[in-house]
């Protein structure tokens, strides 16, 4: 499972997982020793919190995968920012989402050559959990490109 968190993210590290039903839950942490500030650029080591994110990946042997992140808040130290902690990100995964960038291309793939409606009960039943409101804001923002 080490080899597979890997390749989402040489940053990351397998903590744990468990299957449940039709589901695999895979348990990660960063193994970098700082962050950089979004808002002015600035490194930072100092670890404010830590809190779970949860996020959906391409699915692994037809089972839906859900990945579990301890992610780190950091304090910004530099008296110019206009924010005082920073939450750490990952290049695979946007700001704010619930979704991975690569589940996110998939979810496009499948929905361009038909409804938003039969693809989002396609996706439920084999990829992950979406509904066609998202398939809708994805491919809007494809468009937009």
């Amino acid at each position: 499972m080490e080899e597979l968190v890997k390749l989402l993210d040489e940053n990351l590290k397998y903590l744990s997982h468990e299957i449940q039903d039709e589901r695999i839950y895979i348990y990660v942490q960063s193994n970098r020793d700082e962050a950089t500030c979004p808002y002015c650029g600035q490194t930072s080591i100092w670890v404010h919190s830590l809190y779970p994110r949860k996020y959906q990946d391409l699915p692994i042997q037809g089972k839906k995968v859900t990945i579990i992140i301890r992610n780190r808040k950091f304090f910004c130290k530099d008296p110019g920012c206009s924010h005082k902690t920073f939450a750490e990100s990952f290049d695979f995964l946007k700001p704010k989402a619930t979704k991975t960038n690569r589940l996110q291309e998939e979810i496009t793939r499948v929905s361009l050559n038909q409804s938003s409606v039969s693809a989002a009960e396609y996706l439920k039943g084999s990829t992950c959990d979406v509904g066609k409101s998202t398939i809708c804001n994805l491919l809007k923002k494809k468009m937009g490109q």
